[in-house]
């Protein structure tokens, strides 16, 4: 059995049984336990699946990553993601970005564009774009998470709410097969609803790990998103969600 199959089977079968142990998976795919323990680790770091003493488990649905390993995570497809976003944004307009590491290889992707008006709630976007002399950068209001310099809170929802801006840049933790878009803090959550509520399209920036990812506070549905830019082909679900609401794709290889 080809290894991308195996890996398919195991995600599976956690997400199916809650936890499986390496002997059983060793027996189930008739390899050795070396062999199941490298999937697993492989997997844990995709961030596919948790690894434990002695198997494997559904990621944590309460809490994310830590930044430090999100910025790093499928860093190449991430910066795919970012040119491919960069190429549908004319020069001269206007747009929110909001947290996450994705967002911040999209802010260094806009770096050769001309006359942007950014409006943010993360720091490390600001600082990247406020570089360009001709940008507009406008950094919104609100309480500073300091593990990952995103800004949120209700104040940062109300300073959203005076703009209209022609893009929302959007980067999200998981995405349900059902296609909900699924987050890890309520307080985020708000501000990016608010964003989408407040922008003409809709840029959806997910690498191929966020698809069946686990994650507390629903934010709202794919069918809300103008285009969604991945590094993967989305499951046979989303994909039917995606053409029913005339959701613009883009995979980039």
């Amino acid at each position: 059995m080809a290894q991308e199959t195996r890996h398919k089977q195991i995600i599976a079968l956690v997400a199916e049984r809650g936890f499986v142990t390496i002997d059983d998976l060793a027996q189930h795919f008739q390899v050795t336990p070396q062999t199941i323990r490298r999937d697993i680790n492989q997997l844990d770091q995709e961030k596919l699946l948790q690894r434990y003493h002695g198997g494997a488990g559904i990621p944590s649905s309460t809490l994310n990553t830590a930044y430090s390993d999100r910025k790093i995570q499928n860093l190449e497809e991430k910066t795919r993601i970012g040119e491919a976003i960069a190429s549908k944004i004319p020069d001269h307009s206007s747009m929110f970005i909001n947290i996450g590491t994705t967002t911040e290889t999209i802010a260094k992707a806009l770096l050769k564009h001309h006359g942007l008006t950014i409006i943010t709630n993360n720091l490390h976007v600001a600082s990247i774009l406020s570089s360009k002399e001709d940008f507009n950068v406008i950094i919104a209001g609100g309480a500073v998470r300091n593990r990952d310099g995103g800004i949120i809170g209700e104040a940062t929802v109300d300073f959203v709410k005076q703009f209209k801006v022609d893009f929302a840049i959007i980067g999200i933790s998981g995405i349900d097969d059902d296609g909900e878009l699924l987050d890890f803090d309520y307080q985020e959550v708000r501000v990016a609803q608010a964003i989408i509520e407040n922008a003409r399209q809709v840029f959806l920036a997910a690498d191929h790990s966020k698809f069946g990812r686990n994650a507390m506070i629903r934010l709202g549905n794919i069918s809300q998103a103008s285009h969604l830019f991945t590094g993967q082909t989305p499951p046979k679900k989303i994909s039917g969600i995606l053409a029913e609401h005339g959701v613009e794709l883009t995979v980039t290889h």
